[in-house]
């Protein structure tokens, strides 16, 4: 081989594992900074990792806010209206925050299947739910089979 060409060779060779490297430690680095969306149903599938920040959204099940007197702490119920996951947050809720409407919750699932959020999000207007949500509750209603809500009996 030409040695101008085998220079040429290891040069280019050098610049894919740099760049390689590279990418590899940005990934390392931000893997702890990704959390994902899954609606209710994944999560009470099992789909959803315990003990990592995720994001869960769907509907506030009417009748599942319970408010504690003693701090900040509020319970409630999110649905896909396949599946419940029970959300804790403590902190103030946003002003939209209402049984029946729509909210993303980012926080870490519990071993138990109980849900500590560390931010709860809410709609903005009357025509807006986040994308996620809008595609979990695709097609689905309540009084629909298998809504766990109060409409269902």
């Amino acid at each position: 081989m030409h040695p101008k060409r085998k220079q040429r060779l290891t040069l280019a060779l050098l610049v894919v594992v740099l760049s390689s490297a590279a990418v590899g430690l940005v990934s390392y680095a931000l893997r702890g900074n990704i959390n994902l969306f899954y609606p209710p149903a994944d999560v009470v599938a099992g789909k959803a990792p315990i003990d990592r920040a995720i994001r869960v959204g769907g509907m506030v099940v009417e009748g599942s806010v319970q408010r504690s007197e003693h701090d900040l702490t509020t319970r409630f119920a999110v649905t896909d209206y396949d599946g419940v996951v029970e959300v804790s947050y403590t902190g103030i809720l946003p002003d939209l925050f209402a049984e029946g409407e729509g909210v993303v919750a980012s926080g870490v699932l519990a071993a138990d299947g109980s849900f500590r959020a560390t931010e709860v999000l809410a709609k903005h207007d009357e025509n807006y739910m986040p994308p996620e949500v809008a595609e979990a509750l695709q097609g689905k209603a309540p009084g629909t089979a298998g809504y766990p809500g109060k409409d269902s009996g």
